[in-house]
């Protein structure tokens, strides 16, 4: 069984000792891809104060940039959006920002309907409101 680890030269670095993503077989997965910008502490979408906080958010914003560092990474490791299976979605807050998610969510996998959990949690380990989770198919 094929068995390699991934990382994208786009995707920002990990936080943590991991890969971006892991190939067994014909399937990917990656790890948690949050919105931050490769080579910076820039986070799209969010307002930080001097110690770090968050002051203010734009859900879009932030979706926007997950999606594309989710695409740098299947891209990069051979697969595509449209080979997208199983996504899981970690929201900080969940009433405020699930109906602005959602539309994005659909206008991004208008083509590709994979299977989709979304829950909330408390907090993620940089000021970020999301977090994907992604397995995908790869030939």
């Amino acid at each position: 069984m094929n068995d390699e680890q991934i990382n994208s030269s786009r995707a920002p670095e990990p936080v943590g000792l991991y890969p971006h993503a892991r190939r067994v077989g014909n399937l990917l997965f990656l790890s948690g891809v949050g919105p931050r910008e490769r080579g910076t502490k820039i986070i799209p979408g969010v307002e930080l104060d001097d110690a770090g906080r968050i002051i203010s958010y734009d859900i879009e914003t932030q979706c926007r940039s997950v999606f594309q560092n989710v695409r740098y990474i299947l891209e990069d490791a051979g697969s595509s959006w449209t080979n997208i299976v199983d996504v899981t979605v970690f929201l900080t807050n969940m009433e405020a920002d699930f109906a602005a998610y959602n539309k994005m969510y659909a206008e991004y996998f208008a083509d590709n309907r994979p299977c989709r959990t979304t829950v909330e949690i408390s907090s993620l380990p940089t000021p970020i409101a999301i977090e994907l989770k992604v397995i995908a198919t790869i030939d």
